[in-house]
């Protein structure tokens, strides 16, 4: 599973760094409107990923993960494939719209090897897991970006959804799912919606978690569609996809170096102290990052954005492996992976309508103050409910 979560964010960041120079290159626009369309056609995809997320979780609770992860993989490739055909920016939006469908292989791979592992380890686990898609993150945009300036757009499209379609293959041939239905003896084996929905509810700290989750690829996906703009507007036009991956891949190196760290941590120490702390630490990061005068500032300031960033996800999916009953835990998964592409919705539109009205700067502002609250939010409902944040592990 780490191979194929590799070779499927490896092949989808590869055209991040320059999806608006695409965008640009589509027709004669002016900057606002490829920094806005940019936001719009970044985001449209996790609309329909938004509804679809519980489905597949739902599905897969029901009859294992195996199958839908190989569907995923097939469904990108060829939204992946079609996009280096496109001749007009609207062709390119409803591509995106269609890749949503498929869109959450990662998460569903966390909850296939969430449901194959002890509680105890869970955090350490799905911490390991995160640098399979860390390590292809980071090579990712690097390489996508030096292949784009060597042989054009539209064929490095082409070109990636071969890799992507590779993940369909290691998932089919490398995969031997155990179904496991419970833990315990008061558990039950299968849950309908309404009793899901009733979890979640009940466990305010979970609740919290998981809307935080929204807020949280609100502020991390703000910036992602304007970025390769942003270094234009720092570095200049020489090698400029090539030196947006490098921006890109900042992050990813600093999440590679800690989401195992990070989840072990969490492991001994408690899920919700370590998000917490998470939580403030990137909102101070981000700051400094409107006040940059050259390329270097912003990479560093990625690489310390990536340490923080690097262990929200995995402690985010052990404090709800620990939380939620075996039997429901892909479709509570599902919610959370569903108000994640909220998030990614929310997030591009956001970045690209901030910088189109009031500039760069005031995207890394509004977004150093929503993670910020988003801490002050989780410590009071944790200071408000002690014992929905006990752990399971031994300490």
């Amino acid at each position: 599973m780490w191979f194929a979560n590799f070779f499927i964010a490896g092949s989808i960041t590869m055209v991040l760094p320059f999806l608006s120079l695409y965008i640009d290159q589509l027709g004669d626009f002016t900057d606002s409107f490829v920094q806005t369309w940019s936001g719009w056609i970044f985001g449209i995809t996790f609309v329909t990923a938004f509804i679809f997320s519980p489905i597949w979780g739902r599905i897969g609770d029901r009859y294992g993960r195996k199958n839908i992860l190989i569907m995923s993989a097939v469904g990108l490739a060829v939204s992946v494939l079609l996009m280096g055909f496109v001749a007009t920016v609207w062709q390119l939006f409803l591509l995106r719209l269609f890749m949503g469908i498929f869109t959450g292989f990662i998460p569903m791979s966390q909850a296939l090897i969430s449901t194959q592992t002890p509680k105890e380890t869970a955090g350490q686990v799905l911490g390991t897991l995160q640098t399979g898609s860390i390590t292809g993150s980071l090579l990712g945009p690097m390489l996508g970006g030096w292949i784009a300036d060597h042989i054009g757009y539209a064929t490095t499209f082409q070109l990636v959804s071969i890799t992507v379609a590779l993940s369909a293959v290691i998932v089919f041939l490398g995969i031997s799912e155990e179904r496991v239905e419970k833990e315990g003896v008061n558990e039950k084996t299968s849950y309908n919606s309404k009793e899901v929905l009733s979890h979640i509810l009940t466990h305010p700290v979970l609740l919290i978690v998981m809307v935080i989750s929204l807020f949280v690829q609100v502020a991390h996906f703000s910036i992602q569609p304007i970025l390769s703009l942003f270094v234009g507007n720092l570095h200049g036009p020489e090698n400029l996809a090539l030196f947006s991956g490098i921006a890109f891949s900042a992050a990813g190196l600093g999440n590679l170096l800690m989401a195992k760290r990070w989840g072990r941590l969490s492991d001994r120490k408690g899920y919700i102290k370590i998000l917490i702390f998470l939580l403030f630490m990137a909102g101070i990061v981000y700051l400094p990052a409107a006040f940059v005068t050259n390329i270097w500032q912003l990479v560093i300031l990625r690489f310390l954005l990536g340490i923080s960033i690097g262990g929200i996800i995995p402690v985010r999916t052990a404090y709800i492996r620990q939380e939620a009953p075996l039997a429901m835990q892909g479709e509570v998964l599902g919610y959370n992976t569903s108000l994640r592409f909220l998030g990614n919705i929310i997030g591009p539109a956001m970045g690209g309508l901030l910088s189109g009205a009031f500039g760069f700067s005031a995207v890394f502002f509004v977004t150093s103050t929503l993670l910020i609250s988003c801490g002050f939010l989780l410590l009071i409902t944790k200071q408000r409910h002690p014992k929905s944040v006990t752990q399971t592990a031994s300490y």
